[in-house]
């Protein structure tokens, strides 16, 4: 493969590509057919577009300071370093940015919204950040190499009782324990299967689950932090899972696969078996409490869908010229939002800069 802008950036941006989208070393996907359940498309008035930038990953909402934080890893090509982007959550308006020296990918916050904690993924590790200032307050860079030497990616974060939880994408993967405060490793889950993907608490089991690329979903104790289960779709088929949400009064948790399976599967959290498989290609998921829905942003059919918590019937879908990402709901339950990336040229650089999509949600 050609590469990005030195050789060790190539493979790294590739690994974390796979990662996130799996789509950098695909060829261009034709437009799928709308699902036969999808309702007639919603009135315009309830999308809100915008270009941004280039590099776009994940989001963080704060309430108080009515504020969305858009992590950007920048462009691969000549490019160092990326962008905190603070966007007025009505508008989309850009209020703030804050250039950082590393590319930033997954984020999560703090419960107040005074700090964010970014992915580096290329660099292998996890930055706390000031979101009004956009500096970097305090970086834990993580010393596990791949066979070429290369950093693991440090792909999903998630913030459980002042701990962070990041994702290694390795074979086998890792999950890095850092506290939050101190930005101090704290121990690392070993043995975690190739390429550690998605990363949620469950309050219904107390419990951590961590996807993976070999198809499976890690049970971890948050106390010992020990891998007490491995969940598998129990069918002998390959998997290669992504993202995950729940539904905490059901006890359903949901997880993407948009590369082997191309499926959402909905295990019984108590039990450990699949219990429903939502057929087409799915990305990024999110779970609304509020509104008993479920979200699944489809990269390679250019559509974010809009299902029936109960029933798994679409209700409504939106398609972009670009290829949907990573979503977040904002806590009323009432809006939704979307980065929307672009394509990739023959040398893995980006078509286009990216988007950030609110849907106003009825």
């Amino acid at each position: 493969m050609k590469s990005l802008f030195s050789p060790r950036h190539a493979a790294l941006a590739l690994a974390v590509a796979a990662a996130f989208g799996l789509s950098a070393c695909q060829a261009p996907a034709k437009k799928a057919e709308a699902p036969a359940a999808a309702a007639a498309q919603p009135a315009t008035s309830q999308v809100k577009q915008r270009e941004l930038g280039f590099g776009l990953y994940e989001m963080a909402y704060v309430p108080g300071s009515k504020a969305l934080y858009v992590a950007s890893a920048d462009a691969f090509k000549d490019v160092s370093g990326g962008v905190i982007y603070r966007l007025d959550p009505a508008t989309l308006e850009t209020t703030g940015k804050g250039y950082t020296d590393l590319k930033n990918f997954g984020m999560t916050m703090s419960s107040d919204g005074s700090v964010l904690y970014v992915t580096n993924s290329l660099d292998g590790g996890v930055s706390k950040i000031d979101p009004v200032k956009g500096k970097v307050l305090a970086r834990t860079l993580f010393s596990e190499r791949n066979e070429k030497g290369f950093p693991f990616g440090a792909r999903e974060i998630f913030l459980h009782n002042d701990e962070l939880y990041i994702g290694g994408v390795g074979d086998p993967g890792v999950i890095w324990v850092v506290d939050a405060q101190s930005m101090k490793l704290k121990t690392r889950i070993k043995n975690a299967g190739k390429w550690v993907t998605g990363i949620i608490y469950s309050p219904v089991t107390d419990r951590i689950y961590a996807a993976n690329g070999g198809g499976e979903i890690l049970v971890i104790n948050p106390r010992s932090h020990k891998i007490e289960k491995r969940l598998t779709a129990g069918d002998g088929k390959e998997y290669l899972l992504l993202n995950m949400a729940e539904d905490p009064a059901t006890g359903r948790l949901f997880v993407t696969d948009n590369s082997k399976a191309k499926t959402t599967l909905v295990f019984d959290e108590r039990s450990g078996k699949v219990i429903k498989r939502i057929d087409g290609d799915a990305l990024g998921i999110k779970f609304n409490a509020k509104r008993n829905e479920i979200y699944i942003s489809q990269r390679e059919s250019q559509k974010v869908l809009q299902l029936d918590a109960t029933t798994y019937a679409v209700k409504n879908s939106w398609s972009f010229e670009g290829h949907p990402n990573s979503l977040l709901v904002t806590p009323d339950g009432q809006t939704l939002y979307v980065t929307i990336k672009q394509g990739f040229n023959k040398d893995h650089s980006s078509k286009g800069p990216d988007s950030v999509a609110r849907i106003q949600l009825n």
